[in-house]
C-alpha cells in the first residue's frame, strides 16, 4: 500500500469515526474545544494588573525491557513550564511560555508573541510562535493528554515542539453552525541538521538551530499554514502545511549549492463527546536530498496516531467529581519510505506501537496516567523487529 492509499484510508477512518457518532452526542460547549484556541485555553493562578501567570508540571517513571534486556527503573521530571500573559490593551495581548526540561538541563523560550486583534476574522501575530503543522505542535500541554509520551509522528517527523520566530495572520469565521479557522505564518525555518546528523537518519528535529530566533540560515523564510472546519457535536478536521528551503545554499549573496526544500503535510481530527474522545493525526514529509544520500537517508517519511479515550467511571473522590478513563493509542512511523536503488528491496526503518492504559482525572486540570507500551522497530534493512515493552506512570497538572 503506498502513502497516498494510506493517507486516504486513515482520512476515511478518522472522518467515519467522528461522523458516525450520534448527532445528539454532547460536546464541550465552548469554542476552546478547537485547536487554534489551545494557546489561550489554559488556567492562570492569579494576576498583577494586566499580567497573569500560570503553568504546568509533568513527571513520570520509566521501566522498559528491549528484547529481554531490562533498561532499569527511573524517575523523570520532564517539564516545568511557566506561562505569562498580559492584556496590554483591549486588542493587544502578549503570550509567552518558558520551558524547563529535565530539571534545568534544557531551558527554552517556547513562545513569546503579540496578538493584535482587528476583528475575530483577522488577527496579526508576531514573535516566537508555534507553526501550525498538525494539531499537536500548537496544542501539546501534557495536562490535556492521557498518555505519558508524545505521539511518535509528532516528534519523529513533525519536530514538536517546534518554535520559530516569525509573523503572520490567524482568524475565525462562523458560517451557520460551522467554525472555520485559519493560520498562516512566515518563519525563519529549519536548517541543514535534518540530514548528516548524529541520529544517522533524516530527522527534522535536528534542523533546529542555535540562534534560530535571531535570523534565517539562508534568507528564505519557511511558510506554514492550517485550515480547519469544526462543528459542535462532530468535532474539528484540520489540514496543514509547512515548507521551505533548509540548506545554506548561498554565502554573502553567492549561490554555492542547489536549493534543498522540505515539505510537511498533515491531517488532524479531534472530537470530545460526553462518552468518548477521539484524537488523530497523519503526517507526510518530503525532503529534497543530495543524490548520494538517497537510500541511506529518508527522502519521504510518514506517520500517524489515533487516540481513543473512554470514560469508564465517574466517582466522587473526596470533594472531587473525578473521571477514570480507559485509553488506547495506535501509532506507526516510517522514517524512510521507498526501495533501495541498488537491489530494489524495501527500505524499512519503521516503528509500530500500541499503547493501552488508564488515566485518572480528579479535576480537568490534573491527570494521573498509567500506560503500557508495546513497540516494534525494524532497522533500515528489515532485520527481525526489535521488541520493546514497558510501563509508565506519569502525572501532569496545570497551576
Amino acid at each position: 500500500m503506498n502513502i497516498k492509499s494510506l493517507i486516504i484510508l486513515l482520512t476515511i477512518l478518522l472522518i467515519t469515526l467522528g461522523y458516525s457518532l450520534p448527532a445528539n452526542a454532547q460536546m464541550v460547549a465552548s469554542d476552546t474545544a478547537f485547536v487554534q484556541d489551545g494557546l489561550y485555553n489554559r488556567p492562570f493562578i492569579g494576576s498583577a494588573g494586566k499580567t497573569s501567570v500560570g503553568g504546568y508540571i509533568e513527571g513520570n517513571t520509566n521501566s522498559f525491557v528491549t528484547d529481554g534486556v531490562p533498561e532499569g527503573f527511573g524517575f523523570e521530571l520532564r517539564r516545568f513550564n511557566i506561562f505569562i500573559s498580559s492584556n496590554i490593551s483591549d486588542r493587544i495581548t502578549l503570550v509567552s511560555e518558558l520551558e524547563f526540561e529535565h530539571g534545568t538541563k534544557e531551558i527554552a523560550l517556547e513562545t513569546a508573541l503579540i496578538d493584535f486583534e482587528i476583528n475575530p476574522s483577522l488577527n496579526l501575530r508576531g514573535g516566537i510562535l508555534l507553526p501550525p503543522i498538525g494539531a499537536y505542535n500548537v496544542n501539546h500541554d501534557s495536562p490535556k493528554w492521557e498518555f505519558v509520551n508524545r505521539p511518535l509522528a509528532t516528534t519523529g517527523i513533525i519536530p514538536s515542539t517546534l518554535s520559530e520566530m516569525g509573523f503572520g495572520l490567524h482568524g475565525k469565521f462562523f458560517p451557520g453552525s460551522l467554525t472555520l479557522s485559519y493560520d498562516a505564518y512566515l518563519t525563519n525555518g529549519l536548517g541543514e541538521g535534518i540530514v548528516l546528523n548524529a541520529e544517522g537518519r533524516t530527522r527534522l528535529a535536528n534542523g533546529k538551530r542555535e540562534g534560530q530566533f535571531a535570523g534565517d540560515n539562508n534568507g528564505s523564510p519557511a511558510f506554514s499554514g492550517r485550515f480547519a472546519i469544526g462543528k459542535y457535536g462532530l468535532g474539528e478536521l484540520g489540514v496543514s502545511y509547512y515548507g521551505g528551503i533548509y540548506n545554506n545554499y548561498q554565502v554573502e549573496g553567492d549561490i554555492v549549492a542547489p536549493k534543498r526544500r522540505l515539505h510537511l503535510f498533515a491531517l488532524d481530527y479531534s472530537a470530545e463527546f460526553a462518552y468518548a474522545e477521539i484524537k488523530g493525526e497523519v503526517v507526510y514529509a518530503n525532503i529534497d536530498l543530495q543524490d548520494d544520500l538517497e537510500g541511506r537517508f529518508g527522502e519521504e517519511q510518514w506517520g500517524g496516531h489515533i487516540d481513543f479515550i473512554v470514560p469508564v467511571w465517574r466517582p466522587r473522590v473526596l470533594s472531587y467529581n473525578s473521571t477514570l478513563n480507559a485509553v488506547l493509542r495506535l501509532e506507526r512511523v516510517d522514517y524512510n519510505m521507498g526501495t533501495f536503488s541498488t537491489t530494489g528491496g524495501k527500505i524499512y526503518d519503521e516503528v509500530t506501537a500500541v499503547v493501552p492504559g488508564l488515566s485518572f482525572r480528579p479535576t480537568q486540570d490534573t491527570v494521573f496516567k498509567l500506560n503500557y507500551i508495546r513497540q516494534w522497530y525494524r532497522d533500515l534493512v528489515g532485520n527481525d523487529a526489535e521488541k520493546t515493552g514497558g510501563l509508565q506512570f506519569g502525572f501532569a497538572t496545570y497551576f
